[in-house]
């Protein structure tokens, strides 16, 4: 059950330049976004970096150019580009040239952030493999209330989770890792992306409820997007479609339905719909420029994708009782 009373908007568009077709996804539901914005101090814009040298896998800085060239006008406060790579998210900034957005958005004051090199962060549960809690450090900045959170991502297959857009950039960016070369080194990150596919959806959706109350905007570059095997090794996919929504679990459902994929496997989607975190439901969503149908394409799944959608059946039974009394 779906427990959401509104209607959700995610802007649709199609088009052949990406950082005009990420400015004009905006531009669509700019009426939504204008009142969130002006209550905030500063705009954190969570990039994708699952790669620190393949392109494709992360977030391309025309797409930052086009939420940039949105912000311009609208807000005058300071602008912070900010990831926690799992590997070292200053050489992905350098690799993918952010350092020029610096310089050429300097009147909006836009800066490069490390969430691992910062190192604040809040706690939130998450669980093992064998259901127990484990506490995840995720980053502070994701749930301050002075920011105007906004993700910026790539609809891509998934080697683990069959889909990856908005949510699981935000949930699995969230937890951070030992900065720079320290022994033992650490990762939180382990702790989302936990053995077993039940215990993955769910962990999901647990950092998704600890800072989804803070998510103010979507945006999905679907330019070039990604099948087969992704989230870094699979084949481009030119799809030519950018989708942006103030409701993150909205703005995956469309792009879901653009990649022609069944909504009903994607776990973590589902459970963070139960608990309220935005729209699953295709009836309460308002697809403002194209149609889905319109731009609607085929995508080859994961290679293992008949072992990920076993998230939906039982745990593996536990293993029988030594022999002897029990009490």
């Amino acid at each position: 059950m779906n427990p959401v009373a509104f209607r959700s908007a995610v802007s649709l568009v199609k088009g052949e330049n990406r950082r005009k077709m990420i400015f004009d996804s905006l531009v669509a539901i700019d009426a939504e976004i204008k009142p969130a914005l002006a209550r905030k101090k500063y705009v954190l814009i969570k990039v994708n970096l699952t790669s620190v040298d393949v392109q494709i896998a992360s977030t391309h800085p025309d797409m930052l150019r086009g939420i940039l060239d949105y912000l311009g006008p609208r807000f005058k406060g300071p602008i912070v580009i900010a990831e926690a790579a799992s590997n070292d998210t200053l050489i992905a900034f350098d690799n993918f040239k952010y350092g020029a957005l610096e310089s050429e958005f300097k009147s909006q004051k836009v800066s490069l952030l490390d969430f691992n090199l910062e190192g604040k962060y809040v706690m939130t549960p998450t669980i093992d493999a064998d259901v127990h809690i484990t506490p995840c450090r995720v980053a502070a900045r994701l749930v301050d209330p002075d920011a105007f959170v906004i993700c910026a991502a790539i609809p891509k297959t998934h080697g683990s989770m069959i889909f990856t857009g908005a949510v699981k950039n935000m949930a699995m960016g969230a937890a951070l890792r030992s900065p720079g070369k320290v022994t033992p080194a650490w990762s939180d990150k382990r702790r989302v992306h936990v053995t077993g596919s039940q215990q993955h959806n769910l962990n999901l959706m647990l950092v998704s409820q600890r800072i989804g109350p803070n998510w103010d905007l979507a945006v999905l570059d679907g330019y070039e997007t990604m099948e087969g095997a992704g989230p870094i090794n699979g084949t481009v996919v030119p799809h030519r479609i950018a989708i942006s929504s103030r409701d993150y679990i909205a703005a995956d459902r469309v792009a879901l339905e653009t990649m022609s994929m069944d909504a009903s496997l994607i776990g973590y989607l589902q459970y963070c719909a139960s608990i309220g975190l935005g729209n699953y439901d295709l009836s309460k969503i308002d697809v403002k420029g194209e149609t889905i149908a319109a731009v609607k394409r085929p995508y080859k799944m994961a290679p293992n994708y008949d072992n990920i959608i076993k998230w939906r059946g039982p745990l593996a039974p536990p293993a029988a009782p030594a022999a002897g009394r029990v009490g």
